[in-house]
């Protein structure tokens, strides 16, 4: 009797075990906002076919069967930094080996070649390099603006931006204004790391707060703009600092709605200065991917970033409540440093098939979601017999 009441329940996912879950998953299939205490339960739970069971409710409601990706790029203009943060190994001072900085010529170079790879986005992040004027980034939107007008610029992190304003003296507000009339488009969702002030402390000591992140996204959604945002997990943070850190931005999504996707950041400590932390673990990375689509039930889409997950995980995890695979990633150097094994750059072909395997419907999208192309058909090679 208690099995028949568990699949009437379940409806399409009536093979899943949700016993324990099974409030939870009454309240999504309602499409009834879960709790606090209703997250820290998915956290705290084993039964990650039940989480991914949920989490797909949520995903098929939004997207249906539709799984995108994007044709980008990634810059990264310098790695000179004027913090140190534990958990970075990109980050380095001017006279260190390894240190480098990119004049505007070799941005647009990078970016001209990649162009006509049939890129639609950059994406650009750097660190705060004590010395650049504010032109050489104003000057870099500028000039890389001008290789395509359609090329859609995605750059900088909160922390980034605050460093800009510290530089000039100026404004946030007036910042972000003066980089978008020279071209920006969006913002990146870096830097969010955990929300927690106990976690900043230990690791990223005069970093901008959380509050100082949630209102740059604040200003900049204000001005009609989006965004993305992130989580940094699998390092010294709890359960109960996770789902504060969703928590602050459903928040802020219920009140601008200027987030496009949420990208959760799996935690690569090998060259660290916590390598001798343990990462999470792949049942971790898709428990966390699916807590993240059942609770931000006011975000559109969720991002399993295969730089950090290794593409079979960010596979896998299109059955954990994600629908978007990122992009081709070319030359991302962040998680390269740190010693990630997720490997650098994907093809248009390997993304698609990668989509289709997982039994899902490739979409080619740009950088606000728009679907550029649904890729119906597979277009597999044919595979010889051995008969």
């Amino acid at each position: 009797m208690v099995l028949e009441t568990l699949i009437r329940r379940a409806g399409k996912h009536a093979g899943v075990m949700i016993s324990d879950l099974a409030d939870i998953y009454d309240k999504v299939a309602a499409s009834q906002r879960i709790s606090d205490d209703d997250a820290l339960r998915l956290y705290r739970s084993r039964d990650l076919a039940a989480l991914g069971a949920i989490a797909s409710v949520v995903r098929e409601r939004k997207n249906g069967q539709h799984a995108s990706y994007i044709l980008n790029r990634y810059l990264n203009y310098s790695n000179i930094c004027i913090l140190c943060c534990q958990f970075c190994e990109f980050g380095r001072k001017k006279r260190d080996a390894g240190a480098f900085e990119l004049t505007l010529e070799q941005m647009v170079e990078r970016v001209s070649n990649d162009l006509r790879l049939g890129i639609t986005e950059v994406h650009i992040v750097g660190g705060l390099h004590p010395s650049l004027p504010f032109s050489y980034y104003t000057g870099m939107i500028r000039a890389l603006k001008a290789l395509d007008p359609n090329l859609h610029i995605k750059a900088f992190t909160a922390v980034e931006l605050y460093h800009f304003a510290s530089l000039t003296r100026k404004p946030l507000a007036e910042i972000l204004a003066l980089l978008r009339e020279a071209g920006l488009d969006s913002i990146t969702g870096g830097g969010a790391e955990i929300f927690s002030q106990r976690v900043r402390d230990i690791l990223c000591k005069g970093k901008e707060t959380a509050d100082q992140y949630l209102d740059c996204h604040r200003t900049w959604h204000r001005m009609g703009m989006r965004s993305t945002c992130t989580m940094l997990y699998g390092h010294i943070e709890t359960p109960e600092e996770r789902v504060d850190h969703l928590c602050r931005l459903r928040e802020l999504q219920e009140e601008t709605r200027g987030f496009t996707s949420f990208v959760p950041l799996h935690f690569v400590p090998n060259k660290t200065r916590l390598a001798h932390l343990t990462p999470a673990s792949g049942f971790d990375d898709l428990r966390n991917l699916a807590v993240a689509r059942i609770y931000l039930d006011n975000f559109d889409h969720i991002t399993g970033y295969w730089i950090a997950l290794g593409m079979k995980l960010a596979q896998v995890s299109l059955s954990f409540g994600v629908d978007d695979l990122h992009g081709t990633i070319i030359e991302e150097r962040i998680f390269e440093m740190a010693g990630g094994r997720g490997g650098q750059q994907q093809t248009r072909e390997q993304l698609e098939r990668a989509i289709r395997e997982a039994g899902r419907i490739p979409v080619q999208r740009d950088s606000l979601f728009r679907p550029i192309k649904i890729i119906k058909t597979a277009a597999e090679p044919a595979r010889k017999s051995n008969s």
